[in-house]
């Protein structure tokens, strides 16, 4: 077994280990905010080691085979961890946005900006 193979696994554990954490978060945490930070963020890292482990196999594929579908492989790799690092703090951002408007406060909290912005705060 390679030093690629070791880098691979280390790789991998990391993103079991990221992704394991915002499961956790999904459960323990107390509302929808503190929830989607921990599953945002937690899978948004790990989601960047997997693709490093993608990323790791096929430049290893193409050191040894010379095939360059392995190329191909880690660009489309990188593309798609190129959207998912745009689309991911959109898309938590509109899911608390939503949560806000429906009513839903958060747990806890000292200041409400948003609520403040919309002119509901205390004066």
């Amino acid at each position: 077994m390679s030093w690629v193979n070791y880098l691979i696994y280390a790789f991998l554990a990391i993103n079991i280990t990221f992704n394991l954490l915002g499961s956790i978060a999904l459960h323990r945490f107390p509302d929808v905010y503190t929830r989607l930070h921990g599953a945002t963020k937690c899978t948004t890292f790990g989601t960047i080691f997997a693709v490093f482990a993608v990323a790791a196999h096929a430049l290893y594929q193409l050191h040894v085979t010379g095939d360059a579908k392995y190329l191909q492989m880690t660009l489309h790799s990188f593309v798609a961890l190129i959207a998912l690092l745009l689309t991911n703090p959109v898309g938590a951002h509109a899911i608390a946005k939503a949560a806000h408007l429906s009513g839903y406060k958060p747990v806890k909290a000292v200041v409400d900006a948003y609520e403040e912005k919309l002119g509901g705060g205390k004066e």
